[in-house]
C-alpha cells in the first residue's frame, strides 16, 4: 500500500481520484491548494504526489519546481491544461507522468501502478528487511529480534512492518489508521496508541536496538 497525496481545487475531481485510488488499496490525502499541501510537507512526505496545474495562488508547475528542489518523490499532473507546451514543461520539471482532463481514473490508477512498479527494487518482497538487530520476514510474516521471535500479532506486524519499510520518518495516528487499519475502520486513534505500546513491549523485551518512538503532539515513529 502506498500513500498518495492529491491536490486540486475541484472537490469533485479530489472526490473521485480518492475513490478509486482507495479501491486500489492506497491511502489518500487530497488538499485544495498549494499552500495546503506545503504546509502538510512540514510534517511528512506521501509516496507519491497527483498535482493539478491550475490552483490558486501558486499553480502546479511552480509547486512541482519548488518540491524538486528539496526532495525526489514521484509526481503525476492531471490538468484540464492539456497544451503540449504544458506537458512537455511539466515533464523538464521532473514530473513523471502527465494526464489531461477528462481523463479515465482507471487509466490513472494503472498509471500510479506502474511507476511504483519500476521504482520497485526487484525482489524486494522476498527479501529479509534487517534494521540493526531486528530481521523482519515478510513472507513469514515474522520478526526476530537477536534471533528470537517477537511473537506479532497479524495487526502488530501489518503496523511494525509499516514503520520498518520507511525507518526514521514519522507518522500521524491519522496517517497510521489509513494505511494499516483501512479507511473503513470505525475505530478511534486510541487503536494505534494501543498497538504501538504493545509492540513496543515485545521488542523492547527482546532487546531490540531500533526504537517505536513517539512524536509528541503528532503520532510515531521507527528510529533506526
Amino acid at each position: 500500500m502506498a500513500f498518495i497525496w492529491v491536490v486540486d481545487d475541484e472537490k469533485n475531481i479530489r472526490d473521485l481520484i480518492r475513490r478509486y485510488l482507495e479501491k486500489d488499496n492506497h491511502g489518500v490525502r487530497t488538499f485544495s491548494s498549494a499552500e495546503e499541501l506545503e504546509n502538510a510537507l512540514q510534517n511528512g512526505t506521501p509516496d507519491m504526489l497527483i498535482l493539478d496545474i491550475m490552483l490558486p495562488g501558486n499553480d502546479g508547475l511552480t509547486l512541482c519546481r519548488t518540491i524538486r528542489e528539496k526532495q525526489d518523490l514521484p509526481i503525476i499532473f492531471v490538468s484540464a491544461r492539456g497544451e503540449e507546451f504544458d506537458r512537455i514543461l511539466g515533464l523538464e520539471l521532473g514530473a513523471d507522468d502527465y494526464l489531461a482532463k477528462p481523463f479515465s481514473p482507471r487509466e490513472l490508477v494503472i498509471r500510479v501502478n506502474r511507476i511504483f512498479h519500476r521504482l520497485q527494487p526487484k525482489d524486494t518482497q522476498s527479501k529479509p528487511l534487517i534494521l540493526k538487530n531486528i530481521n523482519v520476514n515478510r513472507e513469514q510474516r515474522k520478526v526476530s529480534i537477536n534471533d528470537q521471535d517477537a511473537a506479532l500479532t497479524g495487526k502488530e506486524f501489518d503496523l511494525f512492518i509499516f514503520f520498518a519499510e520507511s525507518p526514521n520518518r514519522p507518522f500521524s495516528r491519522q496517517q497510521l489508521l489509513e494505511q494499516v487499519w483501512g479507511f473503513n475502520y470505525d475505530g478511534d486513534e486510541r487503536a494505534v496508541d494501543d498497538t504501538v505500546k504493545r509492540i513496543r513491549k515485545k521488542i523492547r523485551e527482546k532487546g531490540a536496538l531500533p526504537e517505536l518512538s513517539t512524536v509528541w503532539g503528532y503520532g510515531y515513529r521507527l528510529d533506526v
